[in-house]
């Protein structure tokens, strides 16, 4: 088979775009981080963001975040094509302001957790699960 030379410069394009999309998806956990706390500084403390080091199966991870005193709380998933998983609003009558749920994951990744405190401050936690079989696909 012999590629000619437009072949071989799209074959390149099409290379060179997917190594790419790795760096785009980052940009966009940070973006979406950026405009939650509209780019403040946030502390490692005051909230707790629970999640299993490994997980067996990507399709049903489960998670859980405490965070006394928040307003929201949004997590993202890193690794996914789509990293936003879930934000959660807490009103002023919330008995707790803690949630749990299942996510999906497409490989091993890191979960970050992002609260907007009653002050207006922000805290983050996030950490690694280790995905044995990937659930968007993988």
């Amino acid at each position: 088979m012999e590629f000619s030379r437009r072949d071989t410069l799209g074959l390149g394009l099409g290379a060179a775009a997917l190594t790419m999309l790795p760096l785009r998806v980052v940009a966009a956990t940070e973006d979406r981080i950026a405009e939650f706390t509209g780019g403040a500084d946030m502390a490692d403390t005051g909230l707790i963001l629970t999640a299993p080091e490994i997980a067996e199966n990507g399709n049903t991870v489960p998670i859980a975040v405490d965070a006394p005193g928040a307003t929201a709380i949004m997590i993202l998933a890193t690794g996914n094509p789509t990293p936003g998983v879930a934000t959660f609003a807490f009103g002023p009558l919330a008995a707790s302001q803690s949630a749990s749920t299942r996510i999906r994951l497409a490989g091993t990744q890191d979960i970050v957790a992002v609260a907007k405190m009653a002050d207006g401050s922000f805290a983050k936690a996030s950490s690694t699960v280790k995905v044995t079989i990937g659930g968007c696909g993988g």
